[in-house]
């Protein structure tokens, strides 16, 4: 009989919504799984359920103190030896699976994480491995070619290689990971209807065409149409040039349902897709919806690669 698979959880920057819904989420959580939860000592004394527990703090970062009266540095450090003790726990093979909580970027560069998000930061800590970012809501996939970069620097970071590689990520992933025989790839333009022939830039012919050819994907589509196309079932991925574009797509088709996936990694990793919502923190309010999505995946992708190991 195969254990059930073994789920990190971190709760985010401690100041934000992360606690509360990591806590509503593990009231009830998805069964047939061992949950751990990492996080200053003051917030895992509001986790309930049967989760073990894994506090994480230094001797000058008030890690006993309530989220309220922490200062941007300090919660940037315990979110950070956070997240870097799931890394250690899922490469050591001590967990199957982590899910991360939101975090705050400045305040994670307040104490030398400077990172543009959790994709490049997990990258670097599994050994500097090709990744790509991928937001999955229902049956719609959207895998991102660039993430958080400026918008004028996009067209430039679009290469024939970065679809390659992001494209085979996706494939791979669509494959051992989600048990899809031949995935359909599509690739999203970059500019209005596709550029029209040129006439709205030249990049979608001199770039995308190519890649999308090399790479055996349909396109590029049209923004406008290609996520209708994949929600009604032509697709099982669209690779996205840019961040917004993606992240659009995949909050309007569903909202609060959510979830961010890394690819490439050695091991799962899963997010909610929201942020720390400081406006709403400690009102009780917060919606976990996002957050159950990304645990429920993060137990679905473990126990297909136990079984697949």
């Amino acid at each position: 009989m195969q254990r059930p698979p073994r789920i990190a959880i971190t709760v985010g920057d401690p100041r934000g919504i992360g606690p509360e819904v990591v806590a509503k989420v593990l009231e009830s959580p998805p069964p047939d799984a061992a949950y751990l939860v990492i996080g200053p000592e003051s917030v895992l004394n509001t986790v309930r359920g049967d989760v073990s527990r894994v506090p994480v703090g230094t001797s000058d970062d008030a890690t006993r103190a309530p989220a309220s009266a922490l200062s941007p540095k300090q919660a940037g450090l315990l979110t950070a030896l956070a997240v870097e003790k799931a890394a250690a726990l899922a490469l050591a093979g001590e967990v199957d699976a982590i899910v991360t909580g939101p975090a705050e970027k400045r305040a994670l560069h307040l104490v030398g994480r400077q990172y543009p998000g959790h994709t490049e930061w997990l990258a670097e800590l599994a050994g500097n491995v090709e990744v790509a970012m991928m937001l999955a809501t229902g049956e719609l996939r959207v895998v991102l070619l660039t993430t958080h970069i400026p918008l004028r620097a996009v067209p430039d970071a679009i290469t024939v290689d970065r679809i390659l590689t992001v494209g085979q990520l996706t494939r791979r992933a669509l494959e051992a990971d989600w048990g899809i025989d031949s995935p359909r790839l599509a690739l999203c333009a970059l500019n209005p209807h596709a550029g029209e022939g040129g006439a709205f830039g030249s990049e979608d012919d001199t770039i995308l065409m190519p890649a999308a050819e090399q790479l055996g994907a349909v396109g590029p589509l049209p923004a406008d149409t290609v996520f209708v196309r994949a929600r009604q079932g032509e697709f099982d991925a669209v690779l996205v040039p840019s961040h917004d574009v993606g992240m659009t797509a995949v909050k309007v088709a569903g909202f609060g349902t959510g979830v961010n996936v890394t690819l490439g990694l050695p091991f799962v990793r899963t997010a909610p897709d929201h942020g720390t919502a400081f406006d709403i923190a400690g009102r009780g309010v917060a919606d976990p919806g996002s957050m159950r999505e990304a645990v429920r995946l993060a137990v679905r992708l473990a126990r297909k690669l136990e079984r697949n190991g």
